[in-house]
């Protein structure tokens, strides 16, 4: 027990620590407009309080809630929800597998936690900064500990947010838009993310396919739009062209 906290301390007290608050923060108003939607949204669905503070705090992944709750409220079957939540979070089997070198060398139950932890957008800012996996301790105490701040800044932005929706779903007036306000947060994360010629491709083919599949049940469109968009970039990514890697830029 000693180790964790000697180990939490060398991330926490660590410059890198609290520059990744500060850059998480800067997107912090999006993601909160987002998870105040979600837990409005998860009540008005028909969840009682407790099963929406559950899934908050044990989900924790908003396009996956979103697209879980109206297939809870129409009562299909167990199968189309797991296989939904399933396909909405696949991008996180290859984030696992990017950081993979990054986190192997700590031991299992801290693995666990910046896997729960890390979400869309702390794995994108954590990418942009550190192109390479550490060569040595010190690289990696600076590295685990953006990681760390910018996920924890992450985390604590969307669980009050989050919260305080399900507190006040019951008094927001529906007409106030939070649901458009929660499309906007969507939008704004989204372009964040579509910072490659593929990436911009994969969404708008995702998009197309949506909107197209939009009359099946059970919102099963979503489904049809990612496995689109992921058979297209398969496809296509072994004849785009490659961009060598940047080098990585002191901190």
């Amino acid at each position: 027990m000693r180790r964790l906290h000697a180990r939490a301390r060398s991330w926490w007290q660590h410059p890198a620590f609290a520059r990744g608050l500060r850059e998480m923060a800067s997107v912090s108003p999006g993601l909160a407009a987002w998870g105040l939607m979600t837990g409005v949204a998860m009540v008005k669905s028909g969840m009682s309080t407790f099963e929406a503070v559950a899934m908050s705090l044990l989900v924790f992944a908003g396009s996956s809630q979103l697209a879980a709750m109206p297939l809870i409220a129409a009562g299909a079957p167990v199968w189309v929800i797991l296989a939904t939540g399933f396909c909405v979070n696949l991008r996180f089997v290859v984030f696992s597998a990017h950081m993979r070198p990054y986190l192997m060398h700590l031991p299992l139950r801290w693995r666990l936690f910046h896997g729960y932890l890390t979400a869309d957008l702390s794995y994108v800012m954590f990418t942009r900064h550190y192109y390479h996996p550490p060569g040595d301790d010190i690289e990696r105490r600076e590295q685990l500990a953006y990681l760390s701040g910018g996920s924890l800044f992450n985390w604590v932005s969307w669980q009050s947010a989050s919260l305080l929706g399900i507190a006040l779903a019951n008094v927001i007036p529906t007409h106030w838009g939070l649901g458009f306000a929660g499309i906007l947060a969507l939008i704004g994360v989204g372009c964040s993310l579509a910072s490659s010629h593929l990436r911009r491709v994969s969404a708008g083919v995702a998009g197309l396919a949506a909107v197209v599949a939009y009359a099946l049940p059970l919102k099963l469109n979503i489904v049809v739009a990612i496995a689109s968009a992921v058979a297209l970039c398969l496809i296509l990514e072994a004849s785009w062209p490659k961009t060598p890697d940047k080098p990585r830029v002191p901190s």
